[in-house]
């Protein structure tokens, strides 16, 4: 079946660094479009950064453009989301999505 598993979330300050990764399985990872999403509290859930099966094509949220990058490493069926300058608005449980599937999710929060 089906397996998204996000890892690498945690505490950081203002200003720091996070890489997200998906481990994905069950389905064919290198043709497929994979998204991340987060939420925070009290917030609906919204669409962060999408990118598809070959890395030619990339969307990222306007407020975290500059900022996040997501990329993929399809030999290893793992989606990344690296996470720079962080700020405490960037706070949520963060989810990797393919097609109607949803990971776990994982939280980041960003704090001093």
């Amino acid at each position: 079946q089906v397996q998204l598993v996000e890892s690498g979330g945690g505490l950081v300050q203002p200003g720091g660094s996070l890489r997200l990764s998906c481990a994905a399985a069950g389905f064919p990872f290198n043709t497929a479009f994979m998204e991340w999403y987060r939420q925070a509290p009290g917030k609906e859930r919204e669409l962060v950064a999408r990118i598809d099966g070959v890395s030619t094509y990339t969307y990222t949220l306007d407020s975290v453009k500059g900022r996040f990058v997501i990329s993929r490493d399809n030999a290893k069926n793992t989606l990344y989301l690296q996470m720079n300058s962080l700020k405490p608005e960037d706070t949520a449980v963060y989810y990797c999505k393919w097609a109607l599937n949803w990971g776990q999710g994982t939280q980041v929060t960003v704090s001093s």
